[in-house]
């Protein structure tokens, strides 16, 4: 994903009718490019705490794994990048490859990784940042918000190279915010305890001055008069801050979806990348078609969005449709139904439907962290079943 700017993608002249119908017959045939960016956290093993050693591990790690590999904004964290890919399976060999590197790597330092949307237990407070100018300014600037940031999440780029198109794109997916928290739904623990919610990362999240559902853009210029104002302001440091659920990349040409809780299993990541590029593909269509967007009321989006934290898939969300109750899973399902098209054109039509069964069966992260813990009543086994679901070594089992 090479970046190229936004502004000088849309100043381009419109096609014509028959290079806009050339435009809309190259996308059926030309595969979307996706790429994923995953946060882990480490953890001592003996201990189950996370442990503030990103600096060490990334010294070591970055031999092998250079630039694919950099730190976030606490020393409990490293995130890894992987290169755009238009194969499904491809992207999903680099995250398991990735991971199992970056395992052998804390293993060696004595420690662990972890993929979760929040620390089982052991936080400090004040959260121990990385060094950084960056850092500093923002501790500066937000205080104990910056407490909150060792929440990990899966962050998904599909190329979508206008800022125009990926804007439009984003008014047609944001009713669908809510199903892909409930899915990829990872965080029920946080400083030892179970909040109650299936996504406790998704909640403190929304404390951020630009976090959750985006607003419906009515124009590129809109969105540029928004973030102008956040900056002048003060609400953003700069354009990274830009916390929505759904955005346009500030540096490459892709629509970023972060919704996600970091996904404990590589499988997850993979099923929530080739959702979204189907999800982004149905939606081009329906822009290129001229479909008007649906556009639920905010208040209604933003509630739906915590129903799905709070209960993931194990209970009734919010259908924004129609603002009444419906059972989560069954929302996915006409999530796949509505983009089936889009996942047969790509070719993922069976890996996605496949890794859906699975978390369908054995349930959320969030599901399987409050299993591990319910087999004794002990947090530690939490954090024993994420190391080896992140990223067994040898000899150990999932």
């Amino acid at each position: 994903m090479t970046s190229t700017g936004h502004a000088a993608a849309d100043s381009q002249q419109g096609p014509t009718e028959g290079q806009d119908r050339d435009h809309r017959t190259a996308r059926a045939t030309v595969p979307l490019t996706m790429g994923v960016e995953e946060e882990y956290l480490l953890v001592d093993p003996v201990s189950r705490a996370v442990a503030p050693e990103a600096e060490k591990v990334l010294a070591e790690a970055v031999g092998e794994l250079g630039d694919q590999i950099t730190p976030e904004i606490t020393r409990y964290q490293i995130e890894a990048r992987s290169a755009p890919h238009t194969s499904l399976a491809e992207l999903g060999e680099q995250v398991r490859s990735t991971r199992t590197a970056l395992a052998r790597v804390a293993a060696r330092q004595g420690l662990r990784i972890v993929s979760s949307g929040t620390p089982v237990f052991g936080q400090a407070a004040p959260t121990p940042l990385s060094p950084g100018a960056r850092y500093a300014r923002s501790a500066e600037r937000f205080g104990a918000l910056d407490d909150e940031q060792s929440a990990c999440a899966c962050h998904v780029h599909i190329g979508v190279p206008g800022l125009s198109e990926a804007l439009r794109v984003s008014n047609h997916l944001r009713p669908w915010i809510p199903a892909l928290i409930a899915l990829t739904a990872n965080s029920p623990y946080w400083a030892g305890q179970d909040t109650g919610h299936a996504s406790w990362r998704t909640t403190t999240w929304g404390r951020w001055p630009v976090a959750g559902p985006p607003p419906y853009f009515e124009s590129a210029g809109h969105f540029e008069d928004l973030v102008g104002g956040f900056l002048a302001t003060g609400v953003l440091m700069d354009r990274g801050g830009l916390y929505w659920d759904i955005r346009p990349s500030h540096h490459l040409p892709t629509l970023e979806f972060r919704m996600a809780d970091a996904t404990t299993t590589a499988d997850e990541t993979v099923l929530l990348a080739g959702l979204v590029r189907a999800m982004v593909a149905t939606a081009l269509r329906a822009v290129e078609a001229g479909e008007p967007a649906p556009r639920p009321a905010s208040e209604l989006l933003r509630a739906a969005c915590w129903r799905a934290a709070r209960v993931g898939l194990a209970g009734e969300g919010i259908d924004v449709r129609t603002g009444r109750l419906a059972p989560g899973t069954a929302m996915i399902g006409r999530l796949l139904a509505w983009v089936g098209p889009a996942l047969l054109e790509h070719g993922d039509t069976e890996l996605v439907h496949a890794l859906w069964t699975r978390v369908e069966t054995a349930g959320t992260g969030a599901d399987r962290q409050r299993a591990a813990y319910r087999h004794r009543a002990e947090l530690a086994d939490v954090v024993d079943h994420l190391i080896t679901a992140t990223a067994p070594l040898p000899g150990e089992r999932r």
